[in-house]
């Protein structure tokens, strides 16, 4: 009966290919010769990030917008870049903001217009435009999230978000990411909001606005109730301080046309 063992690893230096970035970094920074360690080169960034962001901190934040955009059921946007919008839709807006985003960041500066609104009515395209600048400011190294409005406000309720996650930790991370995509801010809303739903927006909005960190919303309403209308305003849910807030320091990004869902022959039901 033969029995197998198994060589003991060889004394002496081994490759150290499978120590972590950190660890390799310490290495470099202590004086090491990674070479002359076994370390196989590190990769080099491909994309147009900051100098102090990691490769590694890079992916995990486009890892965490795509997994905001797929707990919306928003895949379909995950391709979209600012060449795919039409003019309605103010690409050229979208990119000057971010470009101004990215610059403070790298200042470590308040953004002179922290907040972009994004108006218009259902189906002309603005969650399409709204997901493309997320896409954007992923990729260029911003901790960007997307979130419904209704669907943060179910999730800040005990027990109802997603991932195990509590609802604290639901608030910090959308206050804390470095730009943050609203989608339908004050939907379903438009004729009436309920104390939870007032009191949980303005504090999203107000923490951000005092931590100086960008958002952009879209939303189907105008800022002011119409004369004659029975609809509401977003000055109506969030009040007339708040909004005044959020305009004093926002562009807009104001989007028209037809509904792009409405079938070009009507359907006879």
């Amino acid at each position: 009966m033969s029995v197998t063992t198994h060589a003991a690893p060889a004394r002496g230096m081994n490759a150290l290919g499978a120590l972590s970035e950190h660890i390799v970094k310490v290495l470099e920074k202590n004086g090491a010769d990674i070479s002359q360690l076994g370390v196989p080169p590190q990769p080099e960034p491909t994309d147009a990030l900051w100098e102090d962001v990691s490769v590694p901190q890079a992916r995990a934040r486009r890892n965490m917008w795509r997994n905001s955009i797929v707990d919306a059921a928003h895949d379909e946007y995950l391709a979209f870049r600012f060449p795919h919008l039409d003019e309605n839709q103010k690409p050229k807006t979208l990119v000057s903001w971010l470009d101004s985003l990215i610059e403070a960041k790298k200042l470590d500066a308040r953004p002179s217009h922290l907040n972009m609104i994004i108006p218009g009515p259902i189906g002309s395209g603005k969650t399409a435009a709204a997901c493309t600048l997320g896409n954007e400011a992923a990729e260029r190294g911003l901790w960007t999230l997307f979130v419904k409005h209704a669907t943060y406000l179910t999730w800040r309720r005990p027990d109802s978000a997603p991932h195990n996650m509590k609802a604290w930790e639901v608030r910090r991370k959308f206050v804390e990411c470095d730009l943050l995509i609203l989608d339908e801010l004050c939907g379903e809303m438009d004729m009436t909001a309920t104390e939870f739903a007032r009191r949980e927006t303005i504090d999203l909005i107000d923490a951000r606005i005092s931590a100086g960190r960008p958002t952009a919303y879209t939303t189907n309403l105008r800022s002011r109730r119409k004369p004659g209308s029975q609809a509401m305003g977003v000055v109506d849910i969030l009040g007339e301080r708040l909004l005044s807030r959020l305009e004093s320091s926002a562009h807009l990004a104001a989007i028209v046309g037809p509904d792009r869902r409405k079938p070009a022959k009507p359907l006879d039901w």
